[in-house]
């Protein structure tokens, strides 16, 4: 899995992958804005209070809350936007590094799509639902959001990348069959969102990391590639 992360990280300067690079970058920054901006709208309350010092601290703890709030739903949001380019990363990493694999299956973007949304809906309503426990319980709060988000993160960029080769049944199944790898490798994903700088092109980073733990995975089961 090491091996896998770092090849993945090595695909960043590959050239048919610098143009996607410079693409995330910039929906990423553009996405984090706008997040923050929309969450500081809804949370905007100008509390006047009559001792300044109480004023200052309650505009202190609400920019706190924005950027909290903004840090903890970047992920989702950014990886639903970066969700239509992410088999295009898929492809580049396997041509690079895999040319002799047969050519993928194709898949409708109706069904990209549908997956896409629906775990990504998945992810904010879980994390809502977390929001308690991340502000309440320091310390637990962090581990928490690796599970939940390991396990969500998983599933969405296996999924990208097992689709290219397997029916829907197939990839569920062979993900059942590895749940504790695919989940180890969700978490490290998890992990790559809570990095300062480093998520801004966490996604494409995510999917070539998947591609080559996929990619050892299925040498395990070659089976599952052939049935």
């Amino acid at each position: 899995m090491i091996t896998a992360l770092f090849l993945a990280f090595a695909e960043l300067s590959a050239p048919p992958l610098r143009r996607i690079v410079g693409l995330c970058l910039a929906l990423a920054v553009s996405s984090f804005a706008l997040l923050w901006l929309g969450i500081a709208a809804v949370l905007a309350h100008d509390i006047h209070a009559g001792w300044w010092p109480l004023h200052w601290l309650t505009q202190l703890l609400a920019a706190g809350g924005v950027l909290g709030l903004s840090w903890l739903f970047f992920p989702a949001i950014l990886t639903l936007i970066m969700g239509f380019f992410l088999p295009r990363v898929a492809a580049e990493v396997e041509a690079l590094d895999y040319p002799d694999n047969l050519a993928p299956r194709r898949i409708s973007v109706m069904e990209s799509v549908t997956i896409t949304l629906r775990l990504m809906m998945l992810m904010l309503a879980l994390n809502l639902l977390a929001l308690p426990i991340y502000v309440l319980v320091p310390g637990m709060n962090f581990f928490v959001f690796l599970g939940l988000n390991g396990y969500l993160f998983g599933r969405q960029y296996f999924e990208v990348v097992a689709l290219r080769r397997l029916d829907l049944a197939g990839t569920r199944a062979m993900r059942q069959r590895f749940g504790g790898r695919v989940f180890a490798g969700g978490v490290v994903i998890a992990g790559l969102f809570a990095v300062p700088f480093v998520n801004l092109v966490a996604p494409v980073i995510a999917t070539a990391f998947m591609v080559h733990l996929h990619a050892r995975l299925a040498q395990r089961a070659p089976e599952a590639l052939a049935a």
